[in-house]
């Protein structure tokens, strides 16, 4: 991609909207060759950013969907240990003998999503989505030192494996915990806004075709006034999608009393929410 207007452009294509700072962001990523870490509150598009941005590239999709005791067997790589056991049984079957340099060998490894990222062979790097690297462990992020700055991962039986074609490599938290300095020092970093009303209403409008201009815009003028109030979880894009297409479905045209009530369930998740947001709908709508 040429500039951040061709990012934005190609991105537009595959209906994923973004603003010159996220486009520009994007851009450098691109050209530099370096890890971009994506925080937001959540539900502003950071993993779609990163599923459009593969999607806009026409090249490989890999996502590693980070969680509390995440390993390194799980995100890098790991041994075959049945195909392992298996080899040796074999091996005695037939009075040989075997040893580590047997067993250890890239015909038992198994790929997880951060080595075959880097072991892709393809035409194009793929995408590699690290998603909400703050819901892992601390102790994690030190795995990924090496493979964010160098594009590579040791396997200490087997050496180094270094990317021919370095991936491109999306980092995304919702700053649930801090990030280590030193993670965030090998990134490049953009924080994703909440997208103003008339952008949030372009989005809608891309991914519910059917639902009334009227609609589109009284919900996410709606939303707007929402995430102003003391949540515990303001309503993201996805929530906004999802409740503009309930009321489609319902065959609502504007943002009506009744209809709003039944479906509020799209957009507030906790028993809290939904008082405030129903206190909000009573001062917005009639009934």
């Amino acid at each position: 991609m040429k500039d951040p207007a061709d990012v934005a452009g190609r991105l537009d294509a595959v209906d994923y909207l973004v603003d010159d700072g996220l486009a520009m962001a994007l851009f450098l990523a691109l050209r530099l060759g370096k890890p971009l870490l994506l925080e937001g509150e959540p539900g502003v598009g950071k993993t779609a950013a990163a599923k459009a941005l593969a999607r806009a590239l026409d090249t490989p999709f890999i996502r590693l969907q980070c969680y509390e005791g995440l390993t390194a067997g799980e995100a890098l790589y790991e041994w075959n240990y049945q195909r392992q056991l298996l080899h040796i049984r074999l091996a005695e079957a037939r009075g040989a003998t075997v040893g580590d340099a047997d067993l250890f060998t890239a015909d038992f490894l198994q790929e997880r999503p951060i080595l075959r990222a880097v072991r892709h062979d393809g035409p194009t790097p793929p995408v590699l989505l690290i998603d909400e690297i703050d819901r892992a462990d601390d102790e994690f992020e030190a795995l990924l030192f090496e493979f964010l700055g160098e594009a590579a991962i040791t396997v200490p039986e087997l050496g180094t494996f270094a990317a021919t074609r370095p991936p491109v490599v999306v980092l995304t938290s919702n700053r649930s915990r801090d990030l280590h300095d030193a993670l965030r020092r090998r990134c490049l970093y953009h924080w994703i806004e909440f997208p103003a009303p008339d952008r949030a209403a372009a989005i809608v409008r891309r991914a519910v075709p059917g639902a009334g201009e009227p609609l589109i815009q009284d919900v996410t003028v709606f939303i707007g006034k929402v995430r102003r109030l003391d949540l515990d979880k303001a309503p993201g894009l996805a929530e906004t999608i999802d409740w503009v297409s309930a009321l489609a479905a319902l065959g609502a045209t504007t943002l009506a009393h009744e209809d709003v009530l039944r479906t509020i369930g799209t957009i507030a998740k906790t028993p809290d929410d939904r008082i405030l947001v129903a206190e909000a709908v009573h001062r917005e709508t009639r009934p």
